[in-house]
C-alpha cells in the first residue's frame, strides 16, 4: 500500500467546534453509534472497511450530514468517508445514518486534511468540498481550506479521472479557488458553458446551509477532474 503523506506538524482548525447544546438523543449516539463507524486513526486502505464498494468517496466539511447521508443512500454500493469538526455537525450526521440505516459511511469528527492524509494514494474516486467557511477578510484568507498544500494532497489521494466538486456562495471564493486549481496543474475544469457553474449538479442534494443564502451570490458549483 502506498505510504501516505502525513501533515507536517499540528493541523489548526479555524471556527467553531460546539455551539448549541447536543440533543440527548443525538449526543448518545456519540457512545452507541460513532465508535463502530470511526475512522481509523493510523493510514488505513478504505476498501478494507467495505470490501465489496465499487467505489469510495469523501466528503470534507459535511455539515449536518444532509448531503453524506443522502449520497450514502442513493449509492449504496459506494463506501463515503466524512470529516467534520463541528461536533453538532456530526451529531447531526449520525441521526441521519441512524434513521436511514445506513451500512456504508464512515465518519472523522475532525479536520478532514487529517483524514486525507490517513488515505493512500489514488485510493478515492470522488471528492467534495461543499460551502467551507468562505473567511471573506483577507487578513483570514490564510485560513481558507483550499490552498496548494490541500490541491496536492486532494491530487495524491484521488485517482486519475476521479472527481472534485467545490461549491461556494461567495464570489471570492470561487475566483480563489478556480485560479489555485487550474494553477495546480493536477485537475481540469469540466465546464463548457455558463449553466455548468450556475445550476446544481444532476445529483446535488440541497444542504440546509446552502438554504440559508448567506453568501454575496447564487451558488457556484465547480466540478474538477484529476488529470
Amino acid at each position: 500500500m502506498p505510504t501516505p503523506q502525513q501533515p507536517h506538524g499540528p493541523l489548526r482548525s479555524f471556527g467553531r467546534i460546539k455551539a448549541r447544546p447536543i440533543k440527548a438523543r443525538q449526543a448518545a449516539l456519540f457512545d452507541s453509534l460513532l465508535p463502530s463507524i470511526s475512522l481509523p486513526s493510523s493510514p488505513f486502505e478504505p476498501l478494507s472497511l467495505m470490501p465489496e464498494a465499487k467505489a469510495v468517496w469523501v466528503e470534507i466539511g459535511f455539515g449536518g450530514g444532509e448531503h453524506l447521508a443522502g449520497q450514502a443512500g442513493a449509492h449504496p454500493d459506494t463506501l463515503i468517508l466524512g470529516a467534520e469538526p463541528f461536533q453538532n455537525g456530526v451529531a447531526s450526521a449520525l441521526r441521519h445514518v441512524e434513521e436511514a440505516g445506513l451500512t456504508n459511511v464512515r465518519l472523522h469528527p475532525g479536520d478532514g486534511r487529517e483524514l486525507l492524509a490517513l488515505l493512500p494514494d489514488a485510493s478515492l474516486d470522488r471528492l467534495f468540498v461543499l460551502f467551507p467557511d468562505p473567511w471573506q477578510k483577507a487578513r483570514h484568507h490564510k485560513r481558507r481550506l483550499v490552498n496548494p498544500d490541500f490541491l496536492a494532497e486532494a491530487g495524491r489521494v484521488l485517482k486519475p479521472g476521479g472527481g472534485f466538486r467545490f461549491a461556494t456562495d461567495w464570489a471570492d471564493y470561487a475566483d480563489w479557488t478556480l485560479e489555485r486549481v487550474l494553477a495546480s496543474g493536477l485537475f481540469t475544469w469540466t465546464a463548457t458553458g455558463a449553466d455548468d457553474w450556475r445550476v446544481p449538479p444532476a445529483d446535488h442534494l440541497t444542504t440546509r446551509y446552502e438554504e440559508k443564502k448567506l453568501g454575496d451570490i447564487a451558488p457556484v458549483w465547480l466540478d474538477f477532474l484529476r488529470a
